[in-house]
């Protein structure tokens, strides 16, 4: 293999394209010792590379598997998870917008009684507060019922899921404009450090900010997110937004690294790449191991998401070789396109309550 020192203790840099053994939130070169293998002669835990987030350093695989489906059907999730459990996925990324939560939790407790995992501990898990509980007063509840229904007592990551706060209702999409308010940061980043005192939350952090949003964030917080998981892939690259987390030691998790789903179109700006494509042809790879592989090399960590088994494998086959300098080429020409903003999330009638430009999560 091309990269097996990524896996052994050094801190030299690997290949001048690969992650860097740096501050917190770069790639920690080690195998996750408590991993076991696959019952099923899967991938062990200890192939997927570890990044550190956070001040103190707390490892979270390179890749996770994401939770977020549609159409939702229950079954297919919880077992989508524990095989990504069997096949050595340790990180695993839910919400409570998602509905997910008790079958995430379902999983992990199957996988333990089946001894795919020694304990609850072995698995990194993320949830986040959506903007219907983004109120100083809600965000604790919020994440006491995510425990409750992932059967955990904490979880290693809570993410602020987006810059807004709507008024209190059940987490949903469409939600109405005229339901915006303006959003307390301050005091939500204060509960949100509070669940992290109080041994809920392990790490804190946000999703979908941008680099204006993480300075007001920074400005007011005691503790500094962690991590700041946000839409990124080949064709909307983040290149302004990852260098100032660099900067701020916050690490970044990309989420719909393959292109995302979408409920009103079926094009894929990153499976239907021309370029990529290319590419993929030419290295003797899939599309989407393309595209991960490019991420990785960010020095991003990601949670993939599928249903099936064989293109969770293929998922985390990308980390013994590497992109070619005219590969990473023209991946950067690659015509930018974002996919989630903030108007899909809300209904498309009324006045918002604010300016929406303030809500948007589109780095400018």
């Amino acid at each position: 293999m091309a990269l097996l020192s990524l896996f052994c203790t050094s801190s030299k840099l690997v290949g001048s394209h690969s992650p860097l053994v740096q501050t917190r939130n770069q790639i920690l070169p080690r195998a996750s010792g408590s991993a076991m293998a696959s019952p099923n002669g899967g991938s062990r835990a200890s192939e997927i590379p570890e990044f550190l987030a956070g001040s103190g350093g707390r490892p979270l695989h390179a890749v996770g598997v994401g939770t977020s489906s549609f159409p939702f059907v229950a079954e297919d999730v919880r077992d989508a998870v524990l095989a990504a459990l069997e096949l050595g996925y340790r990180h695993l990324d839910t919400a409570s917008l998602y509905g997910s939560e008790q079958l995430v939790g379902d999983a992990v407790a199957e996988a333990a009684r089946r001894g795919v995992i020694a304990s609850r501990g072995e698995v990194f898990v993320t949830t986040k507060v959506w903007c219907t509980q983004c109120h100083p007063h809600l965000v604790l509840p919020s994440l006491k019922d995510s425990l409750q229904k992932l059967q955990m007592e904490y979880v290693d990551l809570y993410l602020v899921h987006w810059p807004m706060s709507v008024k209190p209702s059940k987490p949903h999409l469409s939600m109405k404009r005229q339901d915006i308010v303006p959003m307390d940061l301050r005091g939500v980043w204060e509960a949100m450090e509070e669940c992290h005192r109080l041994g809920l939350a392990k790490m804190i952090g946000v999703s979908n900010f941008t680099t204006k949003k993480l300075m007001e964030l920074l400005a007011v917080a005691k503790i500094p997110p962690s991590v700041n998981q946000v839409e990124l892939n080949p064709v909307w690259q983040q290149k302004k937004l990852i260098e100032f987390c660099r900067e701020k030691g916050i690490h970044v998790t990309a989420y719909s690294p393959l292109g995302g789903q979408s409920r009103t179109s079926n094009i894929n700006a990153v499976l239907q790449s021309e370029v990529l494509n290319e590419i993929a042809e030419a290295r003797g790879k899939s599309v989407a191991q393309i595209s991960l592989r490019w991420i990785y090399e960010q020095g991003a960590s990601m949670v993939a998401k599928s249903m099936k088994k064989e293109r969770l494998k293929e998922n985390i086959e990308i980390f013994d070789w590497e992109l070619t300098d005219e590969d990473r080429f023209k991946i950067a020409q690659i015509p930018q396109h974002k996919k989630v903003t903030v108007l899909g999330i809300l209904s498309p009638e009324g006045v918002p309550g604010v300016d929406l430009s303030e809500v948007d999560v589109v780095e400018v």
